[in-house]
């Protein structure tokens, strides 16, 4: 609209110095008229004077019309780049838009291209968390304040905002690899201080990954790919640090995208069977089975989770196996007569649907909710309003009873104790293999289970391997036991076999 308004103001600018030309114009011509009409000795000296004075009448409104139009050009010409520029910056943040950053960026990023670019791909930590915790508004604030730091610190650096809370940051003419990485580094020093945000103080965090070009790379789309792995593999582990590409991480995205690839054939395919694992009393009497996923590829044979687990949970995979995995855990319930215990990924718990797609199935298979137990490992973030928390609350509305998996291997221990409420506690393995050796490990295992008797909820002891063991772990008071020594992972059908025998 301004730009159309803009170049409006031109032509009637133009039309107002062709009117004033043809006035003058018109009144040269009358005069010469009645010059040549009059034939009169003083009109004769007149007209060479109105012809000088008409011509300086015309030039100068033509200089007028000249600066006029100059200056109606010069104010459109700014309506355009202003519009421009509101096009090409992003509407929160300020910063480049996506398509802006890239096409700026492939002016400087190409094959035989002399510049050198450092370039940081950075991606916020527990944006989430805080959208979650404080609202979005809080998150928003957060963004501004990631924008406003990088702008302070690199005021001369291309930003671009890529995604949701993924940046991309290139400094022009710099090659050097531990620079670029200290660079990134003093970037989260200064983002850890405190900021308020949503009426408290905030640290923000962040991780980055780095690539150069054209050292790592001769195009934008190779430069922005391998500073992602460098990124992936500080989100892997633990977040909050710079990583800079390493050619060796190369073969690791290859095996990833094979395992992911693979998985995905493995779920169209039925190479997916679940392994149960039996938990029984102290007298030795099976009270529920645990079900444990196992893929028995064509090629590789019996591939086990901790081989594809972190990697389906870094796709939408992990929810396709946990629903695969339930479906069939509560199809097979009737032919194992007990309760069934299925692991639930934190990646799955995320999600604000997981609870109600769970109770779907449940109905949908006709399962009773009381026979199935749900085991999350100490490690998720039951948080306080957190969606995680709000999950769990709803499973067990529904009856399905919550274990705590691996319980003393994280550092959350006490806050969960005093955080939720869960029905099972299963000690993680870690203190029962060392429980006759290790006097510090039994007086743990001892305090764990005296905490249990006094909330009440069971207590599972993970790991059992020997009749000591077994021994030990019935006089500190454990309720249940799993282990090799009492019944390892089978089959259905085999473990059927092992019941007749």
């Amino acid at each position: 609209m301004r730009r159309n308004h803009a170049l409006s103001k031109i032509i009637e600018g133009y039309r107002s110095v062709a009117i004033a030309a043809g006035v003058v114009v018109a009144a040269l011509f009358a005069a010469s008229v009645m010059v040549l009409l009059g034939r009169s000795p003083q009109a004769g000296i007149m007209l060479p004077g109105v012809v000088l004075m008409a011509g300086a009448l015309v030039l100068a409104l033509l200089a007028g019309g000249e600066r006029m139009i100059r200056t109606r050009v010069a104010f459109a010409a700014k309506a355009s780049n202003d519009i421009m520029a509101s096009i090409h910056r992003d509407a929160l943040t300020g910063v480049a838009t996506r398509a802006h950053f890239l096409a700026a960026l492939r002016n400087e990023v190409y094959h035989g291209s002399a510049r050198a670019v450092g370039y940081l791909q950075l991606d916020m930590d527990n944006l989430k968390v805080l959208n979650d915790s404080a609202g979005h508004g809080a998150g928003d604030a957060a963004l501004l304040h990631l924008a406003a730091t990088i702008r302070d610190m690199l005021p001369n650096a291309l930003v671009g905002r890529l995604g949701g809370d993924e940046f991309g940051i290139a400094v022009l003419g710099h090659d050097n690899r531990p620079a670029l990485k200290r660079l990134g580094e003093e970037l989260l020093r200064r983002l850890e201080r405190p900021v308020a945000i949503a009426g408290r103080p905030v640290r923000l965090a962040a991780t980055i990954g780095v690539a150069l070009a054209p050292l790592d790379a001769t195009d934008v789309a190779e430069l922005i790919s391998k500073a992602d792995l460098a990124l992936y593999k500080g989100k892997k582990s633990g977040r909050h640090m710079v990583v800079a590409f390493d050619p060796d991480m190369l073969g690791d995205e290859r095996h990833r995208r094979f395992v992911e690839r693979e998985l995905r054939a493995a779920l169209l395919l039925d190479e997916l069977e679940l392994h149960y694992q039996p938990v029984f009393d102290s007298d030795r009497v099976i009270k529920s089975h645990e079900a444990l996923i196992r893929w028995r590829h064509k090629v590789r044979g019996i591939i086990p989770p901790g081989q594809f687990i972190a990697i389906a949970e870094e796709s939408d995979l992990i929810d396709k196996l946990g629903e695969w995995v339930l479906r069939r855990a509560c199809l097979d319930l009737p032919r194992l007569g007990t309760p069934v215990a299925v692991n639930v990924s934190p990646a799955q718990l995320r999600h604000a649907d997981f609870a109600p797609r769970f109770a779907a199935l449940l109905t949908e298979t006709g399962t009773d909710p009381r026979s199935i137990i749900v085991e999350i490992t100490e490690t998720v973030p039951l948080q306080v309003r957190g969606i995680e928390l709000a999950n769990v609350d709803a499973l067990r509305a529904l009856g399905v009873r919550i274990a705590i998996d691996d319980f003393g291997a994280g550092h959350a221990s006490l806050q969960y104790l005093r955080g939720f409420a869960f029905d099972i506690i299963k000690i993680d393995r870690t203190y029962i293999s060392n429980l006759g050796e290790n006097r510090i490990d039994a007086i743990i295992v001892a305090a764990i289970c005296d905490i249990a008797r006094s909330l009440p909820v069971e207590v599972v002891a993970e790991g059992v391997e020997t009749e000591q063991q077994f021994a030990l772990l019935r006089q500190a008071g454990c309720t249940r036991y799993q282990g090799f020594l009492l019944g390892r992972p089978l089959p259905l059908s085999e473990l059927e076999l092992s019941r007749a025998a």
